[in-house]
C-alpha cells in the first residue's frame, strides 16, 4: 500500500471516530433518556402489578366458586384433566379436557437435532426468568378463550371439558354448565393435512350471557421452541407475523422485544421460527389485535416468548358458530399455498405462503415463478441436494451468461482503447484540465461505439437473482437436515472445525465453505480488478480507485465473520456461484481478444465518422453534466486569477 493509499484509509478511521464523538449523548441527553426509561419501566411495573393482584383475585372467586352451586361455572370447575390425540399421517395433535385446548403437536415427517419426531409445543413447554422487581416468574404455553357473563366471566383455561363423538381425527369437546347449557368445541382434523378445523357452537346460552355479547377474546402464550443448531442463524427467521386483511404480510421485530397493537382487521397470526409454524387463522377475522414477542437467551432451548390477544365474532343463541382454523406444520411452499384451497372462508384467500419471505417484490417474484419452479424440478430427480445446488448455480449462471459476456465485451472494448487514453492523459497533464480530459476520454468512446456504461446495466440486471438466493436457500426446508461432504445439514452451518470455547466475532467454529466462499471471492475481486480500464483521471481520483480496490479485497474478510454462523447451504452455493464467475471470466480474457475489438472499432470509426451516432440518453445527460461542470471550474479559475 503506497502513502496516499495509507493517507486515506487513517483519514477514513479519523472521519468514523470524529462522527462517534460528537454524536455521543451529552449528560443531559443520557439522564433524559434515563428518566424516559425509567417511565416506562414504571408503566410496565404497574401493568403487571395490577395484573398480579387481578390474577389473586380471580383465584379467590374461583374458590368460592366451587363451593357455589348456584354458579354458573359450578359444574366446570370441577373435573380430572384428560386427554385425546387426533392424528393423520402428518401431524399427531394432543388436546386436554382442561381448557378444551390443543396442548401438544408433533410433525411425523421432520426430526429433531435429537432424531426424534420435531414436536412444535406441548404442556411440559416452561422456562423461569429473573423478573427484577418480583424474583422469579414462570413463563409457559397456554391458548384459551374468553366470554363476559352476567355474574361470572367465562375462561375456558380454568374450566373442564368432557369428550364427546371421539374419532382418530375428530373429537367434540363439550363446556357443559347444565344439562341444556353448553358450548361446543369442535375439532376436526383434515386428512393429509397440517389443518385442524374448530367450530365453536352455542346452546342455549342467551340467558347465560349479557344480550350484548357478540365475541370472544382469543388469548394465545407460546414458547417458541430452538430447532436448528444455529441459534443466531435461527434466530434471523423467528418472529410473529400476520395478515391484514385484504392486504399483506408484516411482522415483529425478528431480534430484539416488541410489541404492536393492530386497528385493522387480521386474517391470521403466526408464531414462527426458521422451518415451522404455528398459526391461528380467522373464520371472519379478528379485532383488536394484541401481539408481543421477547427474545429468549440462547442456551434455554427456546427463541422467543410469543403472545397474541384478539377478538373473533360469537353468537350466544347458536345460530351462528364461530370458525377458526389452526396450521401446526413445515413452512414448505408447495404445502402453504395448497391450504389456501381449504380455506373455511371460501371469500378469502389465506396467502398462508407469503409466511415465507422471499425478498422485496421484484426478487420475490424471481423466487416465486423461477427458482422455487427449477428448485423442484431438480429435487424430483432424487439427487442429494448438494447436487441440486449445484445444477441449481450452473442453470443461474448459465440464464445470466449473455448479461455477463456483454458487461466483460464493454470493458474489453474500453481496455483496448487504452493507447488513446493514454495519449489524451498525455495532453492534459495539469489537474486544472482534469474534466476536459474526462469530456475527450467519453467523446473517444462515443466515437468507438464503446460505452462505459455498457458493464453496469448487465451486472444490475444479475443483482435481483444473486438476492433472490439469498432469501430462497436459508428458507428452503428441503435442505433441512440433509448432508453434503463434510456438511452434515445444508440449513445450518457446518462445523468441520470446532472448539469449546466461545471466541469473538468467530464463535467456537470454523465454516469451511464459507472459508470456501471468501477465497474465491478474493480470486474474483483479483480477476475483476484486471478487467476494469483505466479511464485516467486527477491523482486525487486515482487514489479514490486505489481504496476501492482495497477495500473490494477487505470485503470478503468481512464476509468471513458475517457468514460463517449462515447455513452451509447458502455459503455453498456462493462458492459454486463465485467459483464459475471465475471460470467464465478466464474463458472469456482467453476467447475475447482485445486487439480483434480493437480492430472493428476502428472500422465501426471509419464507417460513421461522416454520420456520428446520436448519444444515447444516458451518454447525453452524462455529456451535459461534464460540460457543466468545466463551465463552473472556469468561471472559478477566472475569478481566481482576478
Amino acid at each position: 500500500m503506497d502513502k496516499n493509499s495509507s493517507l486515506g484509509f487513517i483519514l477514513i478511521i479519523a472521519v468514523m471516530l470524529g462522527f462517534f464523538y460528537f454524536n455521543q449523548a451529552d449528560p443531559q441527553q443520557i439522564e433524559a433518556q434515563k428518566r424516559y426509561q425509567d417511565s416506562i419501566a414504571a408503566v410496565q411495573y404497574e401493568q403487571e402489578l395490577l395484573a398480579y393482584k387481578e390474577t389473586e383475585r380471580r383465584q379467590a372467586e374461583l374458590a368460592t366458586l366451587e363451593n357455589d352451586s348456584t354458579s354458573l361455572l359450578f359444574n366446570a370447575l370441577k373435573g380430572e384433566e384428560q386427554f385425546v390425540t387426533l392424528s393423520n399421517n402428518k401431524v399427531n395433535l394432543r388436546l386436554s379436557t382442561l381448557g378444551g385446548r390443543v396442548c401438544e403437536a408433533t410433525l411425523n415427517d421432520y426430526n429433531n437435532q435429537q432424531g426424534k419426531p420435531v414436536t412444535l409445543f406441548n404442556e411440559n413447554d416452561h422456562i423461569t426468568i429473573r423478573n427484577a422487581r418480583r424474583g422469579q416468574e414462570d413463563i409457559y404455553n397456554q391458548f384459551y378463550f374468553t366470554i363476559d357473563g352476567k355474574e361470572e366471566n367465562i375462561n375456558t383455561s380454568e374450566l373442564y371439558f368432557t369428550p364427546i363423538h371421539v374419532t382418530d381425527s375428530s373429537v367434540t369437546m363439550r363446556l357443559a354448565f347444565s344439562t341444556d347449557k353448553y358450548i361446543d368445541f369442535n375439532y376436526s382434523l383434515l386428512p393429509d393435512s397440517y389443518m385442524l378445523n374448530l367450530s365453536i357452537e352455542a346452546h342455549n346460552m342467551q340467558g347465560a350471557l349479557p344480550g350484548s355479547t357478540r365475541e370472544l377474546g382469543i388469548t394465545w402464550d407460546q414458547l417458541v421452541r430452538q430447532q436448528e443448531k444455529g441459534f443466531t442463524f435461527e434466530q434471523q427467521y423467528t418472529n410473529i407475523t400476520y395478515k391484514i386483511a385484504d392486504e399483506g404480510t408484516d411482522n415483529l421485530s425478528e431480534r430484539t422485544n416488541d410489541k404492536e397493537n393492530i386497528e385493522e382487521p387480521v386474517d391470521w397470526v403466526a408464531f414462527k421460527n426458521q422451518f415451522f409454524s404455528c398459526i391461528v387463522i380467522a373464520g371472519s377475522e379478528f379485532s383488536n389485535v394484541s401481539l408481543s414477542s421477547d427474545t429468549i437467551n440462547e442456551g434455554k432451548g427456546y427463541m422467543k416468548n410469543c403472545s397474541a390477544s384478539m377478538y373473533t365474532p360469537f353468537d350466544p343463541s347458536g345460530k351462528n358458530a364461530t370458525d377458526l382454523q389452526f396450521y401446526f406444520g413445515p413452512n414448505k411452499y408447495s404445502e402453504l399455498k395448497a391450504c389456501n384451497e381449504l380455506a373455511i372462508n371460501e371469500n378469502k384467500e389465506l396467502q398462508l405462503h407469503k409466511l415465507i419471505y422471499f425478498g422485496w417484490p421484484i426478487v420475490r417474484l424471481i423466487n416465486r415463478y423461477f427458482i422455487i419452479y427449477l428448485f423442484d424440478w431438480l429435487t424430483s430427480w432424487g439427487l442429494s441436494m448438494g447436487l441440486v445446488l449445484l445444477l441449481l448455480t450452473l442453470i443461474v449462471k448459465a440464464a445470466v451468461y449473455p448479461f455477463t459476456y456483454k458487461s466483460y465485451v464493454s470493458s474489453a472494448k474500453m481496455r483496448a482503447l487504452k493507447p488513446y487514453i493514454d495519449e489524451i492523459n498525455a495532453k492534459y497533464p495539469k489537474p486544472e484540465d482534469a474534466m476536459r480530459k474526462q469530456q475527450e476520454i467519453m467523446g473517444l468512446y462515443s466515437k468507438y461505439g464503446a460505452s462505459p456504461m455498457g458493464g453496469c446495466l448487465p451486472m444490475l440486471i444479475q443483482m435481483p437473482i444473486f438476492i433472490a438466493l439469498f432469501n430462497f436457500v436459508p428458507n428452503a426446508i428441503e435442505l433441512r437436515q440433509q448432508s453434503f461432504l463434510w456438511a452434515h445439514d445444508l440449513s445450518s452451518y457446518d462445523a468441520l472445525i470446532s472448539w469449546d470455547t466461545y471466541i469473538w466475532p468467530i464463535g467456537n467454529h470454523i465454516s469451511i465453505f464459507c472459508l470456501l466462499f471468501c477465497l474465491t471471492q478474493i480470486v474474483n475481486t483479483y480477476y475483476t480488478s484486471k478487467m476494469q480500464p483505466n479511464m485516467g483521471g486527477s491523482p486525487e481520483q486515482e487514489m479514490q480507485m486505489k481504496m476501492m480496490r482495497w477495500m473490494m479485497y477487505i470485503m470478503p474478510v468481512i464476509f468471513f465473520f458475517i457468514f460463517h454462523d449462515y447455513s452451509s447451504g447458502l455459503n455453498y452455493y456462493y462458492f459454486l456461484s463465485t467459483l464459475i464467475s471465475v471460470i467464465i471470466f478466464i474463458y472469456l480474457r482467453k476467447s475475447v481478444k482485445e486487439q480483434e475489438l480493437l480492430r472493428k472499432m476502428e472500422a465501426y470509426y471509419e464507417k460513421n465518422k461522416n454520420n456520428p451516432a446520436k448519444r444515447s440518453g444516458m451518454m447525453a445527460r452524462l455529456e451535459a453534466l461534464q460540460q457543466e461542470q468545466q463551465r463552473i471550474l472556469e468561471e472559478q479559475q477566472k475569478r481566481n486569477k482576478k
